[in-house]
């Protein structure tokens, strides 16, 4: 059972080294917004309504956080959607489960399909999806949205689990990133210099962006999981990558990373923690996708603006 913390520091904020020091609000504690989903995923913030959706897969729905009034309603039901990001014009982009497709939502509603398929085959269960300042769209296709019909239909897999690209003049899609096991989390650095990448079961991997900024060369491990569980990730404007984590008791929540891998902070929760974005008025307040709950923490740094 989670309680919110009686006295600050909250103790559930913990410090692995000095360089955290300077992100975190030492008078801020973790709070749970809402709770009662399946299984949350993909946080996105809308600065210019001052709300937050996200996603509840197995439920078959996204929610609307409004900040102003803590009031949580249904955004849309009907697509097993995971992640979610927004494009440069400030349009909500999702990962959907069911339609096994990537979408854009217009500013009047309507849906646009961005992508379903690469080399004439359907794509698995886009994952998650990030919008790179020149308009292209990241997004990571694994299998996990088609194992089963918890969340999404049952179906075998009908392309290899990569990584791909979505030209914003031409539409087309390009494959980026092969041969990592289940690709799932992706951010790039503030300079989008790099992007880092995860693989479930396995750690986060960098790669270096192509001077055209189209690809990446290069994959080294930025971090070894060693037992922990992995998902979205996002980074700060100094370079350090916040990522969402599980794997046990003291691994649930937040793991942060320096620039060169070391970890150097953990935000504790009760639940795995399945991804994040920076929001609020500054992009200071770390919203929390963990399993049944949202929560929230007001942070010192600001996340990566991606629009």
């Amino acid at each position: 059972m989670w309680t919110p913390a009686e006295s600050y520091p909250d103790p559930c904020v913990e410090i692995l080294d000095p360089r955290a020091e300077p992100l975190l609000v030492r008078n801020a504690a973790i709070e749970r917004l809402h709770t009662g989903m399946r299984w949350a995923e993909g946080p996105v913030w809308f600065g210019d309504h001052r709300a937050l959706i996200w996603s509840d897969i197995p439920n078959n729905r996204m929610l609307r956080f409004d900040e102003e009034t803590g009031m949580v309603t249904e955004f849309r039901r009907g697509t097993n959607t995971n992640g979610n990001t927004r494009d440069r014009q400030g349009r909500l982009v999702s990962c959907e489960h069911r339609w096994r497709r990537v979408t854009r939502t217009e500013f009047d509603g309507q849906i646009t399909v961005l992508t379903d398929s690469f080399d004439g085959k359907r794509l698995n269960s886009p994952n998650d999806v990030v919008v790179k300042s020149d308009g292209a769209v990241w997004f990571t296709d694994p299998a996990f949205g088609i194992r089963n019909y918890y969340e999404g239909l049952q179906a075998e897999p009908e392309l290899p689990l990569d990584v791909y690209r979505i030209d914003p003049d031409t539409g087309e899609v390009e494959k980026v990133i092969e041969g990592i096991p289940h690709p799932n989390g992706l951010c790039f650095s503030p300079d989008e210099s790099l992007l880092y990448l995860v693989e479930t079961g396995g750690g986060l991997h960098v790669f270096d962006v192509t001077e055209d900024g189209k690809g990446v060369r290069n994959c080294r491990l930025f971090v070894d999981a060693k037992g922990g569980t992995p998902d979205g990730i996002r980074c700060d404007v100094l370079g350090n990558v916040w990522a969402g984590w599980g794997g046990g008791e003291r691994l649930h929540g937040v793991r942060i990373f320096a620039p060169d891998g070391t970890a150097i902070g953990h935000i504790h929760l009760p639940e795995r923690c399945a991804n994040l974005c920076f929001g609020g008025p500054h992009r200071t307040r770390l919203f929390m996708a963990a399993s049944q709950s949202l929560y929230a923490l007001h942070v010192a740094v600001q996340g990566v603006p991606y629009m």
